[in-house]
């Protein structure tokens, strides 16, 4: 017997180790010589050119032997509880779809996903797990869109994330989870544009309102069927939400119930609001100064306990009632009364800044919670988008400017050196080929006639059309004699003017 299926064979034991009697048969004709068969559709499933679906066929285990051509696997409905790592005999290279939703699933191997490197769309809904391990998701660097609603998933382990870089949607709703999984975003190896992520209908009852605001500004995070507390920070986030129409609240406004015994009380928003209407301020600072900026919305008399957060062009600053200063950074400060400071503002922190707090109030569209900071003058940091220009920016005036002087500078060669002499009156004959207004233009002086002056620049002549065969009494419009004036009109030297070519010119009546 060949060695390799001996080996594979002598591996199981009356133990209850696994035993895979399509592996053994195909190395067992390996060794035999017998040439290998192509994989065909099993015969409770359903294959449909590129699309094998066996689904609803009550399988307890993956079928082993599937043909590797298909682009999507449906396995849904059935009783699989666990995905081994070896649970297909050769990868799938096209598959871009699978399916295991409506099973029984509580257990997944590591590696499972490893011969599957292009999948796109994984569907783990509705089954049972109850937590995702490190590196459960490995292989998966393609993978856009991850279901796993409708499971027991109580725990996520560091790392459980891993490998999933290209990660846009995420579906974690219905589960058992009590704490915002921050690990998906700060884990390294985790997703790098995650725009959806659901996480209605868990057991979070408490929000990390400051990361929840830097991680909203990207992407769409719904919360909606949690038992949230509803504390002052909360509050705050809501009412910031509704102001900005946040789509994830505002489409499930109805589903944010706060726990009526968890409240924080009237002390969240009383004595804090100011009446005034909110309008957009700018305030200006020169570079390397200091700025103060109060908070919009909020009474200069607001108490040191009200939580405020400033969300900055590029992080989220926030204030606490427990210390006079938490949240400092190099150069920024937020205040318990919600001012933020500025310490040697650069160019770079112009922009809008927005000021999140409990206000308790309803907000009209034309009211503004954020404010323009402009570093340095108004003429160099525009108000309205406050960001300065990009380097592209620069180097599309820079190369259009250039450009320009270019063309010009061409173009004024042509003028001096290029301009045609041909609409010049004929010797002892009348004027004949230039109608209307002419000017003639004649860059060598030898062209004129000997008789005539000459002069460093171009000469010019105005000639007015003559009626032909024209009734009309009266005297005829004067023309300019080219052969007989002696003065002209020069262009470049500057030493004669319009009148003085105007009197000097003979006319021909």
């Amino acid at each position: 017997m060949c060695p390799i299926a001996s080996q594979l064979l002598g591996n199981t034991n009356v133990g209850g180790s696994r035993f895979n009697p399509a592996a053994a048969a195909l190395l067992l004709s390996l060794c035999l010589g017998l040439p290998p068969t192509v994989a065909t559709c099993p015969p409770y499933c359903l294959c449909a050119s590129d699309i094998i679906s066996c689904s609803g066929c009550n399988l307890s285990v993956l079928p082993f032997d599937l043909p590797n051509y298909a682009t999507r696997l449906d396995l849904s409905h059935n009783a699989l509880t666990v995905l081994p790592a070896d649970w297909i005999s050769e990868p799938f290279d096209r598959l871009s779809t699978l399916v295991l939703s409506r099973n029984s699933i509580d257990q997944i191997e590591v590696n499972t996903f490893m011969v599957t490197p292009h999948l796109l769309h994984l569907d783990l809904s509705s089954n049972r797990l109850t937590v995702l391990n490190s590196s459960i998701f490995t292989g998966l660097k393609e993978l856009k869109e991850l279901l796993l609603f409708g499971n027991q998933i109580a725990q996520i382990n560091p790392g459980a994330f891993s490998d999933l870089h290209s990660l846009k949607r995420f579906y974690l709703s219905g589960n058992r989870l009590t704490d915002f999984p921050l690990g998906l975003y700060e884990e390294p190896g985790g997703p790098r544009n995650l725009t959806f992520l659901d996480l209605s209908s868990n057991r979070i009852s408490k929000v990390p309102v400051q990361s929840v605001l830097s991680l909203t500004r990207q992407s769409g995070i719904y919360l909606q069927e949690n038992p949230l507390v509803c504390d002052c920070a909360f509050l705050a986030l809501l009412e910031y939400w509704m102001w900005k129409q946040y789509r994830p609240l505002v489409d499930f406004r109805g589903e944010y119930p706060c726990r009526d015994n968890a409240g924080p009380g009237p002390n969240c928003s009383q004595q804090a609001a100011s009446e005034r209407p909110l309008e957009t301020q700018t305030y200006q600072v020169e570079p390397g100064k200091r700025l103060w900026v109060p908070c919009v919305g909020l009474a200069p008399s607001a108490q040191d306990g009200l939580a405020v957060f400033w969300v900055t062009p590029r992080t989220v600053l926030n204030s606490s009632a427990n210390n006079r200063v938490t949240e400092t950074s190099d150069r920024f400060k937020v205040f318990p009364n919600g001012t933020l400071e500025i310490r040697g503002a650069l160019l770079e922190d112009s922009g809008t800044y927005g000021c999140v707090a409990a206000r308790g109030r309803h907000y009209d569209p034309n009211e503004s919670l954020e404010v323009n900071v402009v570093v340095g003058n108004l003429s160099t940091a525009s108000v309205g988008g406050l960001a300065h220009r990009s380097g592209a920016e620069h180097f599309n005036t820079a190369f259009t400017t250039l450009a320009s002087c270019v063309v010009s500078i061409i173009l004024v060669l042509l003028y001096l050196y290029l301009t045609p002499c041909r609409c010049r009156e004929s010797m002892g004959g009348p004027s004949s080929g230039c109608g209307g207004r002419a000017i003639i233009l004649c860059s060598d002086p030898r062209e004129v006639e000997s008789g005539q002056r000459r002069s460093n620049g171009k000469r010019v002549a105005f000639l007015e059309p003559q009626a032909e065969d024209s009734n009309i009494d009266g005297p005829k419009t004067p023309v300019i004699n080219l052969g007989h004036g002696t003065t002209e009109g020069i262009l470049k030297n500057g030493s004669r003017t319009v009148g003085q070519t105007l009197t000097d010119t003979a006319l021909v009546v």
